[in-house]
């Protein structure tokens, strides 16, 4: 299974990089102030999986969320693979990964593929990418459809697309043959709703709190949440 990271070019994209890649000019910052402890909860980032980088090329005119799984095909090759995007966070306190968890979920319903979704008030529908969900006879939810920030929603609840999915190779031809929506955007979704037309994919409700990272409201509700769960003081935090 694999799951290389795909940065935009640029700033961003070393941004990105760097985050992933072994501090040894940061710990010897550390270690030179009598500090050494401070790098510690960095320290081993890096060496948490392997990792590959395949930037997008500064001079394409193609863009959009189904980019990274484009450029990834041959690093790919026949595997399944995981589409993530990184504007989000699900927090758990129980020590559990919903990747994981999608991935048993896919093997327990025997689907080709698996969308992660959080699940939201019906009146905060409107924000979200909606997954329609239609019912087997074996209580599995499989993807009939998406709906775009939906301006009505009548249901009490919405299943949220929060670009988690697990996928097989064979859906990365459904990349490769998308055409830019107006906005001149390469969309996953158009991808991922086309394969789903032509092969089961399971719906997986996540266990982790959900966060949209997306705005500046979201993005500093998620670090303060992840603050208190690990219990860091204020000096810490930067607070």
């Amino acid at each position: 299974m694999r799951s290389p990271s795909s940065p935009p070019a640029g700033e961003p994209g070393r941004q990105v990089r760097h985050y992933f890649t072994e501090d040894t000019g940061l710990a010897a910052y550390y270690a030179a102030r009598g500090q050494p402890a401070r790098y510690e909860l960095l320290a081993h980032l890096h060496d948490q999986a392997t990792f590959t980088f395949l930037e997008q090329p500064r001079d394409t005119s193609r863009y959009g969320t189904a980019l990274p799984a484009i450029l990834a095909a041959d690093f790919i090759g026949g595997d399944d693979f995981f589409l993530i995007a990184g504007d989000d966070l699900l927090l758990r306190s129980d020590g559990g990964s919903d990747l994981a968890d999608l991935a048993a979920a896919r093997t327990s319903a025997q689907t080709c593929a698996a969308l992660a979704a959080a699940t939201v008030p019906g009146r905060d529908a409107h924000r979200y990418g909606i997954l329609r969900a239609r019912a087997t006879t074996r209580g599995h939810q499989l993807l009939s459809g998406l709906t775009e920030k939906p301006a009505r929603y009548r249901q009490s609840t919405a299943y949220i697309n929060i670009s988690r999915a697990l996928l097989p190779a064979e859906a990365l031809p459904y990349f490769s043959k998308l055409t830019p929506a107006a906005s001149g955007e390469y969309q996953a979704t158009e991808a991922i709703a086309a394969f789903a037309r032509d092969h089961d994919t399971l719906i997986h409700p996540v266990t982790g709190r959900y966060f949209d990272c997306g705005n500046p409201a979201g993005w500093l509700a998620a670090n303060n949440a992840a603050a208190r769960a690990r219990s860091l003081s204020p000096q810490e935090t930067g607070r």
